[in-house]
């Protein structure tokens, strides 16, 4: 039995009135005189080892805007029904297509975070649909952000001139501050996720977006493309080989990776080549996408990776100090999350906050192939990261 933290004892209630009483009349300064301790949301999480064990919201002025992110499962054929609302919206005559096209999304809200436009602490993500002929015009913006293709003929983006044409399961990057426009010239709808790193922006008041593209042509603001297509992965596709003479950013951004396509192809065969491994035994077959030039995370802030569930395959628990979203790209299974479970099938959305215990079992007959999106690369950089795992006598270890 985990033993309760220590109350702190409160402010005596004479001191405590005179010190409202000051908060009153220092209120024009926009200023706080503390009355209450810091009320933590996490307990000592180290030592809280029960599978639902998680934090708690802080209680009093301490903590009057906190809100904590909740474990959510956004079933695809749930969803996917308001992207087809918003494309006939999008289609008709009414609306200009040039207007529209970059407005065809929705974006995912947790239900902790009380309407926020993020599906955890520090991350945002959108579906998008795109109908044949549209373009969203040239754009950048301070945020990284990046897409990953969920329909067969996943359109294009084009990035600082290299033009990406994409398929089921690739992932493009559009890192901070790269000029980049992206459309649908194909016959059908196509359909993606946005994941960008907006909150943390956003808290730190750094949100800009430019749309006066020098040199982009059209009504729509088309940028040329300058490059071959698959100009980054010549360059970059080769794990291990880096060419000297090569750009090592993209745009003005920094610390980001100048591979900017990643191709579903490939990281299928990726993980298909690594099948007969023994692989974690937290987490299954596991692959991250990875600046080639350094081996750091494609963004500073924010990790992608991939993850196999073999079929009839059972992970053991696992926590970490980061939140992780998970997209299904092939297969069926279930996640035990804390004190619930998420039933999942392809292209099923679902957020793991951090703290919280997770297993994942594949339940279908064939292999399930996971995609993630974690804000660890950050959380390490603050020094915060940490992980732990059950054996399967159910002790706790420590992972990092």
């Amino acid at each position: 039995m985990t033993q309760a933290p220590h109350a702190r004892a409160p402010l005596a209630s004479a001191a405590r009135e005179k010190m409202e009483s000051l908060n009153v009349e220092a209120a024009h300064l926009n200023i706080w005189l503390r009355t209450q301790a810091n009320a933590p949301a996490q307990r000592p999480w180290l030592k809280e080892t029960e599978l639902g064990a998680a934090g708690e919201l802080a209680a009093g002025r301490v903590a009057a805007a906190q809100m904590k992110a909740k474990p959510h499962l956004w079933k695809w054929r749930e969803i996917s029904p308001y992207l087809e609302k918003i494309a006939g919206i999008a289609a008709s005559a009414d609306v200009p297509p040039i207007e529209f096209a970059d407005r065809q999304q929705f974006l995912l809200t947790n239900p902790g975070l009380g309407g926020r436009l993020q599906i955890a602490a520090a991350l945002r993500c959108a579906v998008s649909i795109y109908n044949p002929g549209d373009v969203a015009p040239a754009h950048l913006h301070s945020p990284n952000a990046s897409r990953t293709i969920l329909s067969e003929k996943g359109g294009y983006t084009n990035v600082e001139g290299e033009r990406c044409p994409a398929g089921r399961g690739d992932v493009i990057l559009t890192p901070n501050g790269t000029w980049h426009d992206h459309g649908n010239d194909g016959g059908e709808p196509v359909m993606w996720i946005d994941t960008l790193d907006w909150p943390v922006l956003e808290f730190l008041d750094l949100i800009w977006l430019d749309e006066d593209m020098p040199g982009a042509t059209g009504n729509v603001r088309r940028q040329g493309s300058v490059h071959p297509d698959g100009y980054t992965h010549a360059l970059y596709g080769r794990g291990g080989i880096r060419p000297r003479f090569a750009p090592q950013a993209r745009g003005i951004s920094r610390d980001t990776s100048p591979h900017i396509h990643f191709r579903g192809v490939d990281i299928m065969a990726a993980l298909q080549a690594l099948r007969g491994e023994a692989g974690d035994p937290h987490e299954g077959v596991t692959l991250d996408l990875v600046n080639p030039v350094n081996g750091a995370s494609l963004f500073p802030t924010i990790g992608f990776g991939a993850q196999m569930i073999r079929a009839g395959e059972e992970t053991l628990h696992k926590r970490e100090t980061a939140s992780t979203v998970f997209v299904v790209m092939q297969g069926r299974g279930q996640t035990e999350l804390a004190d619930r479970t998420f039933d999942w099938e392809e292209n099923d959305i679902f957020v793991v906050p951090n703290f919280l215990w997770r297993r994942h079992l594949n339940t279908g007959s064939k292999d399930a192939v996971l995609y993630t999106m974690t804000d660890a690369p950050m959380i390490e950089k603050i020094g915060q990261y940490r992980a732990q795992g059950r054996t399967k006598a159910g002790s706790v270890v420590q992972l990092v």
